[in-house]
């Protein structure tokens, strides 16, 4: 019998495992201490729980995150891990530091199968979901990593947010990105409020609901146009939940959400989505949405025909927004230089379910305006 990873188990299914061994209920909170704030792999070195059980947490459960295969550094200090994860597949993890936060971007997805038409990760098609274990463990490996040489908070942590915003279509693997979330909530484990924990979607509407009844923590959506015609093209999902559906979604979302808002990403395309137009078709949109709006420069990558949107374009498109008392903030492009900047993420995927292929023949290539302002 394969061993149990016990960086999978959230804390109830923890507690259920080490009952079924016959140990107490407070083994649980040993063990979890151990191995999420501690960062300890070894069983042995779990010096305040039983030898017994030590020896018995030994001889069936592992604490393994997926294996290091590159670990590369921004000259912005930015850090980004290839890591391995079977099969030929590699995803990515990055840590993006800040004056007051360190954040962690996690993969939920080995590929995606959404295939926005800006994104380096859909263009790569889509292998499987990741287990929990795999998720969780990309917390877990760059948490303990990062002590070694970057100043902890006053928690005694480095990492302080956390954004599923990687790889993947998080709440396309909700059974296995749902015990990770509790687990960062955890206060055994990382103990990161539900603030500080982002969930991005395309726009999964009925696990959105589901989000918001079971782990509601931060939301941010993957918007990146007013209308339906155009996010058809963009952002494929739309044409199952089209963008009524999509704000329905996000106003029943609200009153159960840490915060008073829903943050919609919206990536800016050079004559594709970014005119004077665009941005009063937003307006539109979202009035009875409380939001912000967070504006990402395009990242290029091979193949891709679309260009960023001139630094000018955007401060004109987010003085539109900022005008009607929007909420503003344009993403600083980090780690760009080591392919770790938003949308850049790629890894290495085996195209099982040939998504991507699919996807490309369905869908008409993004025709790039001169001037659409």
């Amino acid at each position: 019998m394969s061993a149990v990873n016990l960086l999978g188990l959230d804390a109830a299914a923890l507690q259920q495992w080490l009952a079924d061994l016959g140990q107490p209920r407070f083994r649980a909170t040993q063990v979890s201490r151990w191995i999420h704030r501690r960062g300890v792999h070894r069983f042995d070195e779990m010096t305040d729980v039983a030898r017994e059980a030590r020896a018995l947490l030994a001889g069936c459960a592992e604490v393994r995150a997926p294996a290091v295969l590159r670990d590369l550094q921004s000259a912005d200090g930015t850090r980004k891990w290839l890591l391995d994860v079977g099969a030929g597949n590699a995803i990515e993890t990055v840590f993006i530091p800040d004056d007051d936060r360190g954040t962690l971007c996690v993969s939920s997805q080995a590929g995606c199968a959404v295939h926005c038409e800006f994104c380096s990760t859909g263009h790569q098609g889509f292998s499987r979901n990741l287990q929990t274990a795999e998720i969780v463990g990309q917390l877990w490996l760059a948490e303990h990593a990062l002590r070694a040489t970057t100043p902890c908070d006053e928690s005694g942590r480095v990492i302080s947010n956390v954004v599923l915003m990687g790889m993947g279509e998080p709440l396309q693997n909700y059974d296995a990105v749902l015990p990770a979330l509790r687990l960062m909530l955890d206060d055994h484990a990382y103990g990161l409020s539900r603030r500080r924990v982002t969930v991005s979607t395309s726009g999964m509407v009925p696990l959105m609901d589901r989000l918001a009844r079971d782990c509601p923590v931060a939301l941010a959506v993957s918007l990146h146009a007013p209308d339906d015609a155009l996010r058809d093209r963009l952002v494929p999902l739309n044409r199952k939940y089209p963008l009524d559906a999509l704000m329905d979604a996000c106003r029943r979302y609200l009153p159960h959400a840490p915060r008073d808002f829903i943050t919609f990403e919206y990536v800016m395309l050079d004559g594709v989505n970014d005119g004077d137009a665009h941005a009063r078709a937003l307006l539109r949109l979202v009035t009875d949405v409380p939001c912000k709006f967070n504006l990402i420069p395009f990242n290029p990558f091979p193949g891709s025909p679309l260009r960023s949107s001139p630094p000018q374009r955007i401060r004109a498109f987010a003085s539109i927004l900022a005008a009607e008392g929007i909420v503003v903030t344009t993403r600083r492009t980090r780690g760009d230089d080591i392919d770790a900047a938003c949308g850049q993420l790629a890894g290495a995927i085996q195209d099982r379910t040939g998504a991507a292929s699919r996807a490309s023949a369905r869908l008409p290539r993004i025709e790039v305006a001169g001037e659409q302002r």
